[in-house]
């Protein structure tokens, strides 16, 4: 999976971030289960599913203030 640029972050609006974080977290959560039954080639995957959500989260806060 692609990480997302901030650029393309910041030109959403509030319920389009809410979608995607949404999105992101069921997408972290598949990624948890399928490593557990170790079926991940990408472990990197996590990792850039987080930063993408905290990238996300900023700038949902950043919008709120």
């Amino acid at each position: 999976m692609k990480a997302i640029k901030m650029k393309d972050i910041t030109n959403k609006t509030q319920a389009d971030l809410a979608k995607l974080v949404a999105d992101r977290r069921e997408t972290l959560r598949s990624f948890r289960f399928s490593t557990a039954g170790a079926k991940t080639k990408n472990v990197k995957e996590g990792r850039s599913v987080r930063k993408d959500i905290a990238r996300i989260m900023t700038a949902m806060n950043a919008k709120k203030a």
